[in-house]
């Protein structure tokens, strides 16, 4: 058995399993129904809905199809981890962990891609 392509392959399920579920359960919707998003989304830096959502889906459309594709990958964790701290300590400092779950395992989901990059199995990368 070979650790690196186990390694490879991990990294590959964590990041596309992680990256397809915040774009199904957050991103999209955020794209679909956007003006009715414009009316519910929280805006903790008084920078208006429109550039809040803008910016939200920056972070959970655009980052997660490049996570996918494994392009620029640590970088792309950024924004997600950037939303996800100011969802879960500016936004929701109420929520127990319980009630924030959900976001804090997407929290470790991302944070170990940043740590641990996207592995060897990328678009325009060849596996032997």
């Amino acid at each position: 058995m070979n650790d690196g392509k186990n390694q490879d392959f991990g990294l590959l399920f964590l990041r596309v399993s992680g990256a397809l579920f915040l774009l199904w359960v957050h991103g999209l919707p955020k794209v679909l129904h956007y003006s009715e998003q414009l009316t519910l989304i929280e805006d903790p830096f008084h920078l208006g809905a429109h550039v809040t959502l803008g910016l939200a889906i920056f972070a959970e459309v655009l980052c997660p199809l490049l996570i996918v594709a494994g392009v620029l990958v640590r970088l792309a964790c950024l924004p997600i981890i950037a939303v996800l701290v100011i969802a879960m300590l500016v936004v929701h400092p109420e929520w127990t962990l319980l009630e924030g779950q959900f976001g804090w395992l997407l929290l470790i989901i991302f944070t170990s891609l940043l740590i641990a990059g996207p592995g060897r199995l990328v678009v325009g990368q060849r596996f032997s």
